[in-house]
């Protein structure tokens, strides 16, 4: 069965996930940090490392940008859980898509592998992440000419509202697109829970 958890932010919401997997101890995480670096972001990847181990997950990074293809697809079919973190979605998709990630990532997921999608790790799970250019900088990704999404789900994640810097991007976003896609808004202590054709914000 399809599992997903997507979030604004991790570490504000480590007891929603301890609750919907409570048997991270032991298991391995790929953990892509690329949209992080494409953001500029220092210390991010450090620092969501700390929190995944802090869990009892033992992390396997996998920059996709760098990484070669046999690399990428090595380790997100042998590790137990995929995190995608967050940062700049344009530039994250650009390197899944030129890395074969996104594909091997579906693929995965619809095998029933747990997939944790934050901020722009989200989105990118979503149909299509044009709507995301209200709150990110698609000019940050120069090769990438096509927005369609990884399709892990079927709606539209906005993610961050209420916050300081990014919440007027998602109000944006409500504002713009409510009338025409299936929105699903959260703030940075909320989660959306996918289990197979059931979607639940946690916490209710």
């Amino acid at each position: 069965m399809k599992k997903l958890l997507l979030v604004s932010m991790a570490y504000k919401v480590t007891d929603v996930l301890k609750e919907v997997k409570p048997d991270l101890r032991g298991r391995t995480v790929t953990y892509i940090p690329t949209a992080a670096i494409g953001e500029g972001i220092e210390g991010m990847a450090e620092e969501e490392t700390r929190m995944l181990e802090e869990l009892g997950l033992t992390v396997d990074e996998l920059e996709v940008s760098t990484a070669s293809r046999e690399t990428v697809r090595e380790t997100l079919m042998k590790n137990d859980m995929i995190f995608v973190g967050g940062g700049n979605t344009f530039f994250l998709l650009q390197e899944l898509k030129r890395s074969g990630a996104d594909k091997i990532i579906s693929q995965e997921v619809k095998k029933g592998k747990f997939y944790i999608g934050e901020s722009a790790g989200a989105i990118a799970a979503c149909p299509d992440i044009g709507y995301s250019a209200e709150m990110d900088v698609p000019e940050k990704a120069p090769e990438l000419t096509d927005y369609t999404g990884m399709g892990l789900v079927d709606f539209y994640v906005v993610p961050h509202l209420g916050h300081p810097e990014m919440g007027p991007g998602a109000e944006g976003i409500i504002e713009k697109y409510s009338s025409e896609l299936d929105l699903k808004v959260i703030n940075d202590h909320q989660a959306i829970l996918i289990e197979g054709d059931k979607v639940r914000i946690l916490p209710e």
